[in-house]
C-alpha cells in the first residue's frame, strides 16, 4: 500500500522528510538554502519546520515510535 492511502505511513514520511532537511541544512546549508523556490523550495520549507518547531517534531516522532511499537 503507498503511503498516500495510508494516514500513518503518509505523517511518517512527512516526519521523516522534516527530521532529515533539518539534518542536512544543520550539516550542510548550502545545499538546503540554494533552493528557496520551486519544487525544492519543500526541501528548504522542511527544514525550516524542523528549525522553529523542533519541540513539536520531536513529540511526533516519539508519538509515531510508540504507536509503531504498539501495534
Amino acid at each position: 500500500m503507498s503511503a498516500l492511502f495510508n494516514f500513518q505511513s503518509l505523517l511518517l514520511v512527512i516526519l521523516l522528510l522534516i527530521c532529515t532537511c533539518t539534518y542536512i541544512r544543520a550539516v550542510a546549508p548550502r545545499l538546503i538554502d540554494s533552493n528557496k523556490q520551486g519544487f525544492l523550495g519543500i526541501f528548504f520549507m522542511s527544514a525550516r519546520i524542523g528549525e522553529r518547531l523542533s519541540p513539536y517534531v520531536a513529540l511526533a516522532c516519539v508519538a509515531m515510535a510508540v504507536r509503531m511499537i504498539l501495534s
